[in-house]
């Protein structure tokens, strides 16, 4: 199943779970939802970084003066590699936070619960990567190096920021010191950042098309926030079926 399919799948579900509600119910969860997400400034600050930074050309710029001077990471070479890493800390980090997550009052299963979340995370990230894909066949800007035309938006920032922001989000729930939780929400902030400047110095994208990532990824991650979690009930269903030569996994996630 590629990426398109994926997402359109996706989407498919999350518009099909909003018959378990009252029709006005959960395409007005749904839309305050989207509101919501649009205006988190994780969403609306990078696209407004992005619009800035056509003005003089700065966007080619600033991408030729990184690819020339690397000034962080030393090397092209060094940067890819370095922005491949962050992606999956990314992902590691948002899976440790739900694993050590508290048990939701009245939960009787704490194991099934975590599931459930990391699933709702996974269908948060399937959306935003199949957004950026999307978004990539309709631009088909060319990256700076030369070496196709993906360059819009960044599919590496679009998975970082999506996990950090869900991981980021989900430590405001935890007992903790909020002097803790503020210190890793910001190094979550960090691994976005630096995912971000990595792909401009690796020369695989400009500026803008890694506030584009941020912006997909932290609206993704804020919509699924506000559509799914604050209810009681089960919010997704993960399923398992024997295929051919392996398995298939599913999952459906509800309003």
């Amino acid at each position: 199943m590629n990426l398109r399919t994926l997402f359109v799948t996706t989407l498919a579900a999350l518009l099909a779970g909003c018959s378990t509600l009252p029709a006005s119910e959960g395409w007005s969860r749904a839309r305050e939802a989207a509101v919501a997400a649009a205006r988190d400034p994780w969403v609306w600050a990078p696209l407004a970084g992005a619009a800035a930074l056509q003005v003089g050309n700065a966007d080619h710029r600033i991408s030729r003066w990184a690819v020339r001077e690397t000034p962080v990471f030393g090397s092209t070479t060094h940067a890819a590699a370095a922005s491949d890493t962050l992606r999956s800390v990314a992902v590691v980090a948002d899976a440790a936070v739900v694993l050590m997550e508290p048990r939701q009052e009245g939960s009787r299963n704490g194991f099934e619960d975590k599931a459930l979340n990391y699933v709702e995370d996974l269908a948060a990230a399937t959306v935003a990567i199949g957004a950026t894909h999307v978004l990539k066949s309709a631009t088909a800007r060319q990256r700076p190096s030369g070496q196709d035309n993906e360059s819009f938006p960044s599919g590496h920032v679009t998975i970082a920021a999506t996990y950090d922001r869900l991981a980021a989000m989900r430590l405001q729930r935890f007992d903790a010191d909020p002097a803790l939780t503020s210190g890793l929400g910001y190094g979550l902030d960090a691994v976005s950042f630096a995912t971000a400047w990595a792909r401009i110095e690796a020369g695989a994208h400009y500026p803008s098309d890694t506030l584009a990532g941020l912006a997909i990824g932290a609206f993704s991650a804020r919509f699924f926030a506000e559509a799914l979690r604050g209810d009681a009930s089960p919010r997704a269903a993960l399923g398992v079926a024997p295929q051919r030569g392996g398995l298939q996994l599913s999952w459906r996630v509800v309003f």
